[in-house]
């Protein structure tokens, strides 16, 4: 058994003749009785205290100790008293080098997870404790997906948690946990005649961010991001090297998501958007930070700009410029006087990357290459968002069967050939 059991009552020293006795010590009968110590894989002794006639106990908890560092699923008492807001808080620090992951895992800390389970020591996390989370977050985040994400960013801070020794399990893991399902929602692509609908209800200096991010699939921050050196018209492709990004409340250019540079087909039409665009509305020269809000400084010749020549503040350009145009062509209604325009998250600016999509998959596309131009990380992902967009297998069954038969010779099948 790892360490010993300290009896605080009584202790041992020897008698007139030098014979050991137990003699009762100055605190005997008060405060606990047993002191269990032990030396921990660091080095240093730990201890646990026990009240009396609970040896047996202080035993059992000493055994329990050395089987678990022998299994290698010893925590230490003291580390993991810690908070999960304590913890949580070192490791989005560190827990990656892109600075937009770490900010977004942040926030959903900040807003979803701290309030609820932010100080409660990491030692103490039972399952039914996530379980309970979960059903707050449920009352104040609705989309499921959204909570899929914030319940992954805890599940990945425990998980961390595991690996640095302060918790032996993951609660999140628990069989009796259910991570919130995938939503069955399916992306309803808009029409052409909805986009360009919206299209003509932008101010004029802003219609063509319609034809870029309709016409080549951009991203809202990559498409308030472009700058003139990324378009080539000659060649016929667009770069996609960077976007406008807000971070801590300021704006920096950074890399794609993922950090995805890509090349992107720039169609004729789009090409010629964008050429008259930039002769009615010359690019702008925009310095931000690179990458995170203390980064060296970059300029680049931004395509789109803002009021005041400046680039465009995507909170004011959604509230203020792309919902009045998704009201005037008919998307969402009209507020009453003195109302906001109501959320409407399914017709953002992404709402143009679908239509793209589907545009290309109905051309025949393949979901490799269209992976590739919308910058996503894995094709699958593509697969599965837009699957029920291709053209329709039975249909190119039927297709492909009878266009066999109809390349085949004639034969006679009637009553006489089965004689």
């Amino acid at each position: 058994m790892a360490g010993h059991i300290q009896d605080r009552w009584y202790k041992t020293e020897p008698d007139a003749n030098g014979k050991p006795r137990r003699v009762k010590t100055d605190r005997h009968g008060t405060g606990m009785r047993y002191r269990a110590r032990y030396i921990g894989p660091d080095g240093t002794e730990k201890s646990k205290s026990f009240p009396d006639r609970q040896k047996r106990l202080a035993e059992q908890w000493l055994t329990s100790t050395a089987a678990d560092m022998a299994r290698g699923q010893y925590v230490d008492p003291k580390a993991s008293k810690t908070t999960f807001q304590q913890y949580a808080e070192q490791w989005v620090a560190t827990h990656t080098t892109e600075v937009n992951s770490r900010e977004a895992a942040e926030r959903r800390l900040r807003l979803h997870a701290y309030p609820y389970i932010g100080t409660r020591p990491l030692s103490s996390f039972q399952p039914g404790h996530i379980r309970t989370w979960l059903g707050a977050l449920e009352n104040k985040v609705p989309a499921t997906s959204h909570r899929r994400i914030i319940f992954g960013t805890v599940s990945a801070a425990f998980s961390a948690a595991v690996d640095d020794g302060l918790v032996a399990k993951n609660p999140c893991k628990a069989k009796s946990v259910q991570r919130p399902k995938l939503g069955h929602g399916r992306v309803v692509p808009w029409t052409a005649s909805q986009v360009f609908a919206v299209r003509a209800a932008l101010p004029d200096s802003l219609r063509t961010v319609v034809d870029v991010a309709a016409g080549c699939g951009l991203r809202q921050g990559e498409v308030f991001g472009l700058s003139t050196d990324e378009v080539d018209h000659d060649g016929g492709w667009i770069s996609v090297e960077h976007q406008l990004k807000r971070i801590r409340g300021k704006f920096v250019f950074a890399p794609p998501k993922g950090d995805k540079v890509r090349a992107v087909p720039l169609p004729a039409n789009v090409s010629a958007a964008l050429k008259a665009h930039t002769e009615a509305y010359p690019p702008i020269l925009v310095t931000l930070p690179w990458r995170r809000p203390d980064g060296p400084p970059v300029t680049k010749p931004l395509i789109f700009a803002g009021p005041a020549s400046k680039h465009v503040r995507v909170s004011h350009f959604n509230d203020h410029v792309w919902k009045p145009a998704l009201a005037t062509a008919g998307i969402i209604r009209q507020p009453a006087l003195g109302e906001r325009y109501a959320s409407a998250p399914e017709h953002g600016m992404h709402a143009l990357r679908h239509f793209y999509a589907s545009v290309l998959l109905d051309a025949g596309e393949n979901i490799r290459a269209l992976s590739q131009y919308l910058g996503h990380a894995d094709p699958g992902f593509t697969l599965r968002t837009y699957t029920h967009l291709m053209p329709s297998s039975e249909g190119r069954t039927r297709r492909a069967v009878e266009g066999l038969y109809k390349a085949a010779p004639k034969q006679d099948h009637g009553p006489e050939a089965a004689r």
